[in-house]
């Protein structure tokens, strides 16, 4: 006859309980520190690529306004030349002809520069444009678009070091319930965590949670 089964101690069933009771809160706990890594992961993932789409338009746009500074410095040198060209020859109405199609932004940096009489003042600017009067608006505007791009682009840096660690969280959960215990002989099946009871998962949810949490303290993107 087969022997006799060992009544179980006292306080057996009590215990049990209390650890499958715990056990249901560290796997309710845990699967919500994973879903709320995972929103948040997709949340930064999303501030990653909003702000490297802001910093190539931005450098776009510096790029273009940096050719229309060129452009514009062109004229200024153009007139320029055909201004001293005239003045030089003699032909006052010439020279004034073409003063008179100086850019705005190019007059008072000329005008500044006839004031420190270039022709007789062997100190004064070589030509108006080395004078701090002499500024191009779409060269400020390139370099101001130039700076926002830099800053899209550690912003999108940043996001994206945020976003890596949260995607860690399920990865590493699907791993656990997945990954063998041991080594099993060949044809046997292998054991996994996820096919173990809930007690016996603790480690695994417990493992989870903290690390849920401790990316979680990263912050959250506005």
């Amino acid at each position: 006859m087969p022997e006799a089964q060992k009544p179980a101690p006292d306080g057996e069933p009590a215990r049990q309980r209390r650890v499958e009771l715990l056990a249901t809160i560290l796997l309710a706990v845990a699967a919500v520190a994973t879903a709320w890594s995972t929103y948040e992961s997709t949340r930064w993932r999303g501030e990653q690529t909003a702000d490297y789409s802001k910093a190539t338009a931005a450098r776009i746009q510096s790029s273009e306004a940096s050719t229309r500074a060129g452009q514009l410095t062109q004229v200024d040198i153009a007139t320029f030349i055909q201004w001293v060209n005239a003045s030089v020859a003699g032909d006052q109405k010439l020279a004034d002809f073409y003063r008179r199609r100086f850019r705005a932004e190019f007059r008072p940096a000329f005008g500044a520069w006839l004031a420190t009489h270039p022709r007789t003042n062997r100190s004064a600017p070589l030509t108006p444009f080395g004078m701090p009067q002499y500024r191009v608006a779409e060269a400020v505007k390139s370099q101001q678009l130039n700076t926002a791009a830099g800053t899209y682009a550690v912003t999108a840096g940043t996001a994206n070091q945020r976003s890596d660690p949260l995607r860690l969280l399920p990865v590493l959960r699907r791993y656990l319930d997945e990954a063998p215990l041991a080594p099993t002989a060949r044809g046997a099946p292998r054991t996994r965590l996820g096919d173990l009871p809930r007690h016996r998962r603790l480690g695994s949810d417990l493992a989870g949670l903290v690390l849920g949490l401790t990316r979680d303290r990263t912050g959250s993107p506005g």
